[in-house]
């Protein structure tokens, strides 16, 4: 199942019944924040970055990105759980932080569902499995024959422990009958070890490889979304090559301190979802491997919970640890 169906896309975006009002002035009548929980520059912030100017377009207001990096995304997370829920702290969250890490993480200092509110699901956006153009696998059945040939000697990298980079190379582990060696990394650096044949392979995000797959610096194998991605049609899904079960695509969403008035929710939901309509956004997502979604917050909260639910089991298996 796509992530735009598991996200109930169909579903309709709730007319605002007025605007909020805050110290007497229309909703927002100041700087509005859009918190990133992670370094400028990587597929989150890129997003927030892309909405947010359409966004302080329509509110005639400044919409400042806030970078707060750390934890696996908790650090910044935590920041908007414990902002006043006004209205004028927003989060582009991740499937990490929103989801993943609710059954990776020990004590984890909040609640998605308890402590958010969910305004809407802004873009799913697959891993790609991709190698070098030197390695000898060509496709996904020569990396698969190479891995069985010399078993636990291939390696992979990941962004973290539990991140879905790391549990998509579980998935190909578990699924495929292979044993491969997992690299984790701090950020995307573990990129440039790929490219220089230290790993040999790894499932990125589209994105963040999007420049070395088109100057021919990585070659594509196929994608962990059920669907092939608008960015990279050519490029075969998992489930296309015999993986049924292999779904393994980050998402992406505007969030909300709980508790922020229903009202803004939906105007931000549905202004998110204006900008998501928008010929030149929509372009530029894809063309960076994001596929805009928009729906809204009831849609989005239930997808959370699945998410959270799937993710769970799919960590267990792992056997993945917190750092």
């Amino acid at each position: 199942m796509t992530i735009a169906r598991r996200a109930c896309l169909a579903l309709p975006l709730l007319a605002a019944p007025g605007l909020a009002r805050a110290q007497g002035a229309p909703w927002p009548n100041r700087p509005v924040r859009i918190v990133v929980a992670f370094t400028p520059g990587g597929t989150t912030d890129i997003i927030a970055r892309l909405i947010g100017a359409h966004l302080a377009e329509l509110w005639g207001q400044s919409v400042v990105i806030d970078n707060r990096p750390g934890a696996g995304g908790n650090i910044g997370t935590e920041h908007v759980v414990r902002s006043a829920p006004d209205g004028y702290t927003l989060m582009v969250g991740s499937v990490g932080p929103l989801a993943v890490n609710q059954s990776l993480v020990r004590n984890m200092p909040y609640d998605t569902l308890r402590d958010l509110a969910p305004v809407t699901l802004l873009a799913g956006v697959p891993n790609i499995l991709v190698v070098a153009p030197n390695h000898p696998a060509r496709d996904v059945a020569g990396l698969v024959a190479e891995a069985k040939r010399r078993p636990g000697q291939l390696s992979y990298g990941s962004t973290g422990v539990g991140t879905s980079s790391h549990l998509s190379g579980v998935m190909l582990d578990q699924m495929a009958g292979i044993r491969t060696e997992h690299v984790p990394y701090r950020g995307a650096v573990a990129l440039n070890d790929l490219l220089s044949g230290r790993l040999d392979f790894m499932f990125a995000t589209i994105p963040s490889v999007m420049e070395q797959i088109r100057g021919g610096r990585l070659r594509p194998l196929a994608v962990s979304s059920t669907q092939r991605s608008r960015s990279n049609p050519d490029v075969p899904t998992m489930v296309e090559l015999g993986y049924p079960e292999f779904d393994a695509s980050s998402w992406f969403g505007m969030v909300a301190p709980a508790r922020t008035p229903p009202e803004i929710i939906r105007k931000v939901a549905e202004d998110c979802h204006a900008a998501l309509r928008v010929p030149a956004i929509e372009r530029t997502m894809i063309e960076q491997g994001a596929d805009p979604v928009g729906n809204g917050p009831e849609a989005f909260g239930a997808f959370i919970a699945h998410e959270i639910r799937r993710w769970s089991a799919i960590v267990r298996a792992s056997g993945a640890t917190p750092e």
